[in-house]
């Protein structure tokens, strides 16, 4: 079956957050079950540096008013077309904001472009190569079903919702200009509050929608979690389901890591120490015995990356250390800056992200910390894991499914992995640090904990599977109409 992935980001090429990480591993991992997936990106200056191999397979003179010319060709293991409108994608800054960290002014512009690119392709553009199912991510592409609607192509649609919080939300008036008929501006179409709603247009024109946990799948359901969205999602509800993320154990496997300067394992957990003695120094922090906390994520609300900044006293106080590694909101990344300043050689705040440095400090750090208000599943926590590094996580989305709390009967029968809070405020993480930080101070427990977790193994072979038979059912759905309809 061939499939055509459509993402505004895919890992190795270009990353902001783990859409990149998903859209990059699943078709790698859906190759075992029969389907064959290319995928669809812009084409961003990097991503054009990197694929210096591809070839020009078809222009458009006119793409919502751009020239623009699709490149095919294979980087990592990937089958790729990318779409390279220069007036669009070819400019300094982010996938979404520009240098000084500004939405670029022509987001609903841009990305609609390669929604419509995305239609195109599954409605027979090239002579060569048609999908018999499209998957589309998040706001960004979830306009191809739209167009493809428009357009009477009855390809199958798969959108994931990887974070329902960004929805593509712009005025009406910008209908027309993305080529879009005001027919399409309805409840039962794109109309969101007197806007127009880029996610809304997908999930409303999908055949299947899927998120990335169970847990989240339920929770998008309510007003508290829905984002203005849970009334349609409830409409659609015999359409939805939750499929946890995996990861990619080649990837992140602390045994063969180029990025670490001493690989170990589950049986070699005490050369993680020499990670940890590079990590200190990296970050200019004291060499001493007690327990490296760290945060890799998105400096943000959602991730409570504020109720951090006034809890990081419980872990400083008691001896231990703590790395911030990520960037996000100001204020909280200023918050953060103060706290550490009163805690010299104790704590590092590191605006920015690159791969190698996150690799790192998974395998130095003896705890991660991830206090989301919110997570449709995460997998900053499922590295953690993997490299012996136990996570502190809120009660909530993905988190929930994929930690299992250190409680006592937990701990007894050998099978916790970390530390959950609930509920999920400054006094709930603030509990969960001490717990960790007890736990730490016993030595066997705490080697319990990591070898636990490093046991766990959350790769893509049974999410794949899972996402290959909503194919399977979609596709068999669509040639059985065909057919009916045919007699």
């Amino acid at each position: 079956m061939k499939v055509l992935s459509v993402t505004s980001e895919l890992f190795p090429l270009v990353k902001t957050g783990g859409l990149a990480d998903v859209t990059g591993s699943l078709p790698k991992a859906l190759m075992s079950c029969g389907m064959e997936t290319t995928s669809l990106l812009p084409g961003y200056p990097g991503v054009k540096q990197q694929f210096d191999t591809a070839v020009p397979v078809m222009h458009f003179d006119n793409l919502l008013g751009e020239q623009a010319t699709l490149l095919r060709g294979e980087f990592d293991g990937l089958d790729l077309f990318v779409l390279d409108a220069p007036a669009l994608f070819d400019r300094p800054g982010g996938p979404y904001v520009d240098a000084d960290g500004n939405d670029h002014a022509d987001n609903w512009k841009r990305f609609a472009a390669l929604s419509r690119a995305a239609a195109e392709i599954a409605n027979g553009l090239l002579p060569d190569w048609q999908p018999d199912l499209v998957h589309t991510h998040d706001w960004q592409s979830a306009l191809t079903s739209v167009y493809m609607r428009e357009m009477g192509c009855k390809v199958p649609v798969v959108i994931t919702i990887h974070n329902l919080a960004f929805q593509g939300q712009y005025g009406a008036d910008r209908l027309n200009a993305i080529g879009l008929p005001d027919s399409t501006y309805t409840t039962e179409c794109l109309e969101y509050f007197g806007d127009i709603s880029y996610l809304k247009g997908g999930l409303q024109t999908a055949d299947a929608i899927t998120t990335v946990s169970p847990t989240y799948a339920r929770e998008i359901l309510t007003p508290r979690f829905g984002m203005g969205l849970d009334g349609v999602l409830n409409e659609r509800v015999m359409s939805l389901r939750g499929i946890v993320n995996g990861i990619d154990l080649d990837v992140w496997d602390p045994a063969t890591d180029p990025f670490l300067p001493r690989n170990y394992g589950a049986t070699t957990l005490k050369r993680k120490r020499e990670n940890r003695n590079v990590l200190l120094q990296r970050f200019g922090l004291e060499e001493d015995d007690g327990p490296v906390f760290s945060a890799v994520t998105r400096l943000t609300w959602q991730k409570g990356m504020d109720m951090f900044a006034d809890t990081a006293d419980e872990v400083l106080y008691r001896g231990g250390k703590i790395i911030v590694f990520g960037k996000g909101d100001h204020e909280i990344e200023e918050a953060l800056k103060r706290t550490a300043a009163r805690f010299p050689g104790r704590m590092a705040v590191h605006i920015g992200y690159d791969e190698p440095t996150a690799h790192l400090i998974h395998a130095g750090s003896d705890a991660i910390v991830q206090p989301s208000r919110f997570e449709p599943c995460g997998l900053t926590q499922l590295y953690a894991l993997r490299y012996g590094c136990v996570p502190v996580v809120s009660r909530t989305g993905g988190l929930s499914e994929t930690i299992i709390d250190a409680n006592d009967a937990a701990m007894s029968a050998r099978v916790a992995t970390g530390f959950q809070f609930h509920p999920v405020n400054p006094d709930g993480l603030r509990l969960a640090l001490r717990r960790a930080l007890d736990t730490y101070s016993d030595t066997r427990n705490w080697a319990r904990l990591q070898n636990q977790g490093m046991k766990t193994r959350f790769s893509w072979e049974r999410s794949a599977e899972k996402y290959a038979a909503i194919y399977r059912e979609l596709v068999r759905r669509r040639v059985g109409d065909a057919q009916a309809f045919d007699a």
